[in-house]
């Protein structure tokens, strides 16, 4: 009997859930054929759930990633000021991935593993990711902040700031140093100091120059 659409994606939830409890039973990633294997389903059904491991990989990535989807939108629907909005935004991400490193940081380094394996796969996330922060650049800007900057070129700068709160492996070999506190301090730098105003070559409002 055919699924519908409701039904299905609730099917692909629970196999990628069992997915990733096999992942980590088992310390390793798991090929498409033995997660049917495993599935308690009958091959045609798998099939009708998963047409190829890229199918059943971005039902995993959706399933592991959708609390970071959640609190990306959850703060782009708050009214805090530009520069908490910003912390924010980084901040309740960076705390989902810390959490789950220390409950359990083999699981983790391999599903970091599976997700670099896979990137193109998961590219559309990080796409995602930054339309959202371009809205909370344009949000800043129409509040004073970083100026004389294009939102691109703003984005590239902020994104290469706080790169280590935002890729999950830098947890693996950064473990504690990396901090709320520590990334508190970023942003405010980031709002203080990211301007174009000081000159065509400027990316700060106090500069240097690039050595020629």
């Amino acid at each position: 009997m055919p699924l519908n659409q409701t039904a299905r994606e609730a099917e692909r939830e629970r196999i990628a859930r069992h997915v990733l409890d096999l992942v980590k039973e088992r310390g390793s990633e798991i090929p498409w054929t033995v997660a049917m294997a495993e599935s308690g389903l009958t091959r045609a059904r798998f099939e009708a759930l998963f047409a190829d491991y890229d199918d059943m990989f971005d039902a995993v990535a959706q399933t592991w990633l959708a609390p970071q989807l959640q609190v990306m939108e959850e703060v782009l629907a708050t009214t805090l000021p530009p520069p908490r909005k910003m912390y924010e935004f980084f901040r309740r991400r960076f705390v989902i991935s810390q959490e789950r490193f220390r409950a359990d940081p083999q699981f983790f380094s391999i599903l970091c593993e599976m997700g670099a394996a896979n990137f193109e796969r998961v590219r559309s996330y990080v796409d995602l990711a930054d339309h959202y922060l371009c809205e909370l650049i344009a949000e800043a800007q129409a509040d004073g902040y970083f100026a004389g900057l294009e939102i691109d070129e703003a984005l590239s700068m902020i994104n290469q700031m706080v790169t280590v709160y935002t890729m999950p492996d830098a947890l693996i070999y950064l473990g504690d140093k990396l901090s709320e506190k520590k990334l508190a301090r970023i942003v405010d730098t980031m709002f203080i100091g990211l301007s174009g105003e000081a000159g065509a070559d400027a990316s700060g409002v106090n500069t240097l120059k690039v050595a020629s």
